[in-house]
């Protein structure tokens, strides 16, 4: 089934895919025209594939439960926030705030992603296969970042138990971020999310980044780094 939002609005749009009839088979979409419109395919609950044929705005797939949304072009601020399950996977580059506040499910870029890309994120898994921006994983609190490419100033700034994994150079790491050790037992739990998305790395030649727990509660001695 098609959508055109050159011939029907985003609330016309959004409304129909919030609410699939469960009765009804049809469980594949593709949106045509999406025109830069902010917040489309926002707040999607049931199983369905959704494929956008162009570049979107602002939160698209927002809060995303259990819908598989491909956008095959490049997506504004806060893409997949707030997500709980499901499959995003952005086929261009994504602006800042990727993956904000994601609880679960998977967000692809196959691009760059810019600033605090996985920012305050709390269980989901991000996988950039190009660069990210500076602070990104800021205050991250779950989940996994995993870079294909390299990352900006302050990465894992404020970190809390989520994991980043890179293949390229970090410029800088942020307060309480530091490079951990790359065991079998991470590589392998690496290799099971690459897998899974078919994405070909080699698990063993990431670096590892994670807290180094001096920050999780006040001490005078590092009032400095707050």
């Amino acid at each position: 089934m098609n959508f055109d939002l050159s011939k029907k609005s985003l609330t016309e749009v959004n409304s129909f895919l919030q609410k699939i009839d469960p009765k009804s088979n049809q469980r594949e979409f593709v949106i045509k025209n999406p025109l830069g419109n902010h917040a489309l395919c926002a707040g999607l609950q049931d199983e369905v594939q959704v494929t956008i044929k162009g570049h979107v705005g602002y939160y698209c797939a927002g809060m995303n439960k259990n819908a598989n949304i491909i956008i095959e072009g490049n997506v504004g601020t806060g893409v997949a926030e707030n997500m709980m399950s499901g499959l995003v996977h952005v086929k261009g580059n994504a602006s800042q705030s990727a993956g904000a506040t994601g609880h679960g499910g998977t967000l692809v870029i196959d691009g760059d992603a810019s600033s605090r890309c996985g920012i305050s994120m709390k269980g989901i898994d991000i996988i950039v296969k190009g660069s990210v921006g500076h602070m990104s994983a800021f205050m991250a609190q779950s989940g996994n970042l995993i870079i294909l490419g390299d990352a900006d100033e302050y990465l894992g700034d404020s970190i809390y138990e989520a994991k980043i994994y890179c293949l390229g150079k970090v410029k800088s790491l942020g307060a309480d971020c530091i490079e951990k050790e790359m065991n079998e037992k991470e590589i392998k739990h690496l290799s099971s999310i690459l897998k899974a998305q078919n994405i070909k790395a080699d698990p063993k030649k990431f670096k590892r980044y994670g807290s180094a727990r001096n920050l999780y509660n006040f001490k005078i001695d590092n009032v400095s780094s707050y």
